[in-house]
């Protein structure tokens, strides 16, 4: 622009003329020969040069320029450009913002899992978890005073309310030992399977076996497995990650295993449920010194094979003969019965009877029956009483809950029967009270289906129910006069 002022203008540009000439060289001026320009001093600087006629030429070319067709299009041009690069910039800040974003909810819902994972680990209680003694942030607030008294609480007696056979509370007592001194010793715990008829102790022997051995217990049931679907494989990670945090450790019991324990090979089980086993096996594999598996089945040749090796003790739990039978009948007699109503602040009073004679007849009357069910029949006394007008129980009242609690058993037997055979249980004469083994020839009642006599008399479990397939023989003095059935009759 330097043109528009006058300065370093070339021979060549519009507008541009000759130099001005220099004024004559005054006489006398310094050094006016040698140099050519008379006595005038040379400028200092460009800026002496000035024209002052380049801002009439500026103000033209900016008229020119205003007018010109294509100016308005390199304006456009420029803005469209200014813009572009503005659009470019924010872009860049979006993505980088959102790259950033993105980072963040990432980060915190991965830390927001773990988080969540370690809290349920140590302080919650997994999905499968049905009951459990291990106490919970949540449940110490709530009930503080209840949860002071379990933390100082006294290990209890493992056999303490468990009514079981002489041989079977032997075998049991050594296991609870055992299992007290591994803890001590912080040594491995062995896996047990117990295996019987439904009510027969496994349950309550379990909890006792925890609250024996000074550690915490959590209750399951296989059937809550395979609704769980796709879900079942975490919740099972979940249970045992929950399981190696107790610092007590813990036995982990499983009522009705078979439900879920069954044979991969052979049994028709869905792709999530085998792959939940298939977890199962996984935890189950090593023994650990954090938690104990403790398996309940009342079928146990359902079970995988690999369950079966990983079980370290196997604990048959039977049905109650008549001394163990008596024995219950006593227990729930004086908790449900005797103790309420000598207590005072119940609406519950006994009749004078003789307790001892009433107590042994019902367990005569009340065989085949398991400890749960000789329970449920006290609790029924109890609920007479307190129906009636007065609140007095009798013995004629509980006479008729026997009658009626055997009547149930009875149909119980009937809905056994129609699942199919293989249920019976067949039991040898003598241990009949005041019988002993007698022959009896079929051969000439062709009603029998045992034509082949002598015949040996043995009890069929049906005896009394109306199942016996064939004709009963005749009624015998077995101190109830129960029927029996020959051995040509089926056994169920």
């Amino acid at each position: 622009m330097s043109w528009l002022f006058g300065v370093n203008k070339g021979p060549k540009g519009e507008g541009a003329g000759p130099p001005p000439p220099l004024p004559p060289a005054q006489p006398g001026a310094e050094g006016g020969g040698d140099r050519g320009l008379g006595d005038r001093p040379a400028p200092k600087d460009k800026w002496s040069n000035f024209d002052p006629t380049g801002l009439e030429r500026a103000a033209k070319a900016a008229r020119e320029l205003e007018h010109s067709r294509y100016a308005k299009e390199a304006l456009n041009l420029a803005q469209m450009q200014e813009q572009t690069l503005q659009l470019e910039q924010q872009s860049k800040l979006k993505v980088a913002g959102l790259t950033l974003l993105a980072v963040g909810v990432y980060s915190a819902k991965n830390a927001t899992a773990v988080t969540g994972r370690f809290i349920e680990a140590r302080l919650g209680k997994p999905s499968l978890v049905r009951e459990t003694s291990r106490i919970t942030v949540l449940e110490a607030l709530r009930h503080p005073i209840q949860v002071s008294r379990r933390l100082l609480s006294r290990p209890q007696d493992v056999l303490e309310g468990v009514v079981l056979s002489p041989s079977l509370e032997a075998r049991v007592r050594d296991i609870a030992i055992a299992t007290r001194n591994t803890k001590k010793n912080r040594g491995l715990y062995r896996h047990i399977l117990l295996y019987g008829p439904p009510g027969t102790g496994k349950t309550l022997f379990a909890k006792k076996l925890a609250l024996h051995s000074g550690m915490d217990y959590a209750i399951m049931t296989g059937g809550d497995v395979a609704p769980m679907g796709r879900e079942g494989v975490t919740a099972m990670h979940k249970l045992f990650d929950w399981a190696n945090t107790s610092r007590r450790g813990l036995l982990l019991f499983m009522d009705e295993a078979d439900a879920f324990l069954r044979k991969r090979a052979t049994e028709e089980i869905s792709k999530d449920l085998r792959a939940t086993l298939n977890a199962f096996l996984y935890h189950m594999g090593q023994h650990s010194n954090k938690f104990m598996l403790v398996l309940a089945s009342n079928l146990p040749e359902q079970f995988d094979c690999a369950i079966n090796s990983r079980i370290d003790v196997m604990v048959h739990f039977d049905l109650p003969q008549q001394e163990e039978r008596e024995r219950l009948v006593r227990l729930h007699f004086d908790n449900c019965v005797l103790k309420p109503a000598t207590e005072g602040k119940r609406r519950l009073k006994l009749a004078q009877f003789d307790y001892g004679r009433k107590c042994s007849e019902v367990a005569r009357l009340t065989e085949g029956m398991s400890g749960r069910e000789i329970a449920q029949l006290a609790v029924s006394w109890q609920a007479t009483a307190y129906a009636s007008k007065d609140g007095v129980l009798t013995e004629a009242m509980m006479d008729a809950c026997v009658q009626d609690a055997v009547q149930q058993y009875r149909q119980k037997m009937r809905w056994l029967k129609a699942e199919g055979p293989g249920r019976g249980v067949e039991h040898p004469l003598s241990g009949v009270q005041g019988e002993t083994l007698t022959s009896w020839s079929l051969a000439t009642d062709p009603s029998y289906p045992c034509l082949a006599g002598p015949c040996t008399f043995r009890i069929c479990s049906w005896m009394g129910t109306g199942l016996c397939p064939g004709p009963l023989s005749p009624r015998m003095s077995c101190g109830g006069g129960r029927p029996f059935c020959p051995p040509g009759h089926p056994l169920l």
